[in-house]
């Protein structure tokens, strides 16, 4: 897997993250423990650092970025779904970015919020504990996040990193 340094900004990958043979993790890049980053994600902390949590999955295509003022934070037992972007945001604990959205400056989505499919949060824009932020430009919808469903997709993405740890080989 390409993980690179840049000058003095080296990742920190713990031992039990898997991070996929085709994803691309550069400089200031901290991977916690049990989290996930998948084919074709791109973690580059170039200007500022990026922060992965525990148990957290970066799906495929997502491109993760970051900037000298704001780092772009996702804390523990997070979802973050398919070709997603997020730069210089933060993604509190237990959240969920749907596939196709973009999180842009000195965004928080809070704990236990929700970002819908192909949503567009705007820079400042704040998801509240537990709501749903959905359309572009998002509009925010009180008390609408499932729980329940974000914690059985963070889970089954620990399960899923440690199934490819163990069974993956390329055979071409």
């Amino acid at each position: 897997m390409p993980i690179y340094a840049l000058g003095d900004q080296v990742p920190s990958i713990h031992p039990t993250a898997y991070v996929h043979p085709d994803a691309v993790v550069i400089g200031s890049v901290t991977i916690g423990a049990e989290s996930t980053v998948w084919p074709g994600a791109v973690l580059r902390g170039d200007d500022g650092e990026i922060r992965i949590g525990e148990r957290t999955s970066i799906q495929d295509g997502s491109v993760l970025h970051t900037t000298p003022m704001w780092p772009t934070v996702v804390g523990n037992d997070c979802t973050i779904g398919h070709i997603v972007h997020l730069e210089a945001c933060t993604i509190e604990d237990g959240s969920l970015v749907g596939n196709g959205s973009i999180v842009m400056h000195q965004v928080i989505v809070r704990s236990g919020a929700v970002v819908g499919a192909n949503s567009v949060l705007l820079n400042g824009t704040e998801v509240p504990s537990g709501a749903l932020a959905v359309g572009a430009p998002a509009v925010i919808k009180e008390g609408r996040a499932r729980s329940g469903d974000i914690a059985m997709a963070a889970a089954s993405y620990v399960a899923r990193g440690k199934r490819f740890a163990k069974d993956l080989r390329r055979i071409d």
